[in-house]
């Protein structure tokens, strides 16, 4: 039997009785980024040109990333809220060491780093049956005291291929690190669909007890999910970092408030138990858009704010009343 939440409500077909239909929601989803994209053509002449394009996918990329490691987190009825942090944490650690051990290794150490303190969340959540909220709250202030006892200055190396990762084009458009989100995107979407631990990841968030009752090792399995969300947030921050050419220890801040928003607006239910990789992928894109356009017309920072907090809301009474219906 498939766990709720197995099925996606954007980017995937509902099926019902062997053949595909599209719900209302996932209908208004479309509607309303072919909107997002007629308003960009109208408003903006610049926004379809090659150049806007290849910066657009460059700015995604990092909240790509955290919005990947958040929906895991939220598929088991958590919330992770040390992401933005985390990334402050991979960002500082890949810029400090590169010079020294090379663009690879750096990469690696930052990744390992953003997975351990990942284990921390999901070792304390699982294990004693803390809200992850409270957990993730304080861990949030912990990793962001160690990134500032790392190094209170930017950092900026010198290494000559410090700014592969993150600026590199494959041909003229599409960028070295889109091609690496989409990687992490189909591996995470093998794990949660073709493997039994990711099928019990998205099972969790539904119905824990009922999972623990098949057999599965519930504790294992979450705070497997927070790694992976400190992991991705980790490589997040090395791309981003890579992209920006400097380190900032203030890097990060508020960050997991857009991954959030990209796994609402693709559908996942913030108490668990639904959403989709594609569903993300396409919040993340919908967001990226959002910004972007606004952004190209000129419009203040703190107004942007309020699209995005509407946005949110609506997407949110839209997956409620859909499950409602259901």
């Amino acid at each position: 039997m498939q766990p709720e939440g197995a099925t996606t409500r954007f980017g995937r077909w509902w099926f019902a009785g062997g053949e595909p239909r599209l719900s209302a929601l996932d209908l208004a989803l479309a509607a309303g980024f072919l909107a997002l994209l007629l308003a960009g053509a109208w408003f903006a002449e610049a926004f379809f040109t090659e150049r806007n394009v290849s910066n657009l996918m460059r700015q995604v990329v990092a909240n790509g990333l955290i919005s990947l490691g958040m929906l895991l987190v939220i598929l088991t009825g958590g919330i992770d809220l040390s992401v933005g942090s985390v990334v402050a944490l991979g960002g500082v650690l890949f810029a400090g060491i590169t010079d020294q051990l090379g663009i690879g290794p750096a990469v690696v150490v930052a990744i390992a780093a953003g997975a351990a303190a990942g284990l921390v969340n999901g070792a304390i959540v699982a294990r004693f049956k803390l809200q992850s909220f409270i957990v993730t709250l304080a861990t949030m202030g912990i990793v962001r005291g160690v990134v500032y006892l790392y190094t209170e200055v930017p950092l900026s190396p010198s290494h000559s291929g410090f700014r592969d990762l993150g600026a590199t084009l494959i041909g003229s458009v599409v960028p070295l690190s889109m091609i690496i989100m989409l990687g992490c995107y189909a591996l995470v979407w093998f794990y949660l669909n073709r493997t039994p631990a990711g099928r019990a990841t998205m099972a969790i968030g539904g119905n824990e007890e009922t999972v623990r009752l098949a057999g599965v090792n519930v504790q294992r399995t979450v705070t497997v999910a927070y790694m992976l969300s400190g992991a991705l947030s980790a490589l997040s921050g090395a791309i981003l970092v890579s992209r920006l050419g400097i380190a900032q220890p203030s890097l990060g801040i508020a960050y997991e408030l857009d991954a959030i928003a990209a796994c609402v607006i693709g559908g996942a239910a913030l108490g668990g138990g639904a959403g989709s990789v594609g569903g993300t992928l396409f919040g993340v894109i919908t967001l990226g858009v959002i910004n972007n356009l606004l952004n190209l017309v000129g419009v203040k920072s703190f107004y942007q704010d309020i699209v995005k907090g509407t946005v949110i809301v609506v997407a949110v009474l839209l997956v409620a009343t859909k499950r409602e219906k259901k």
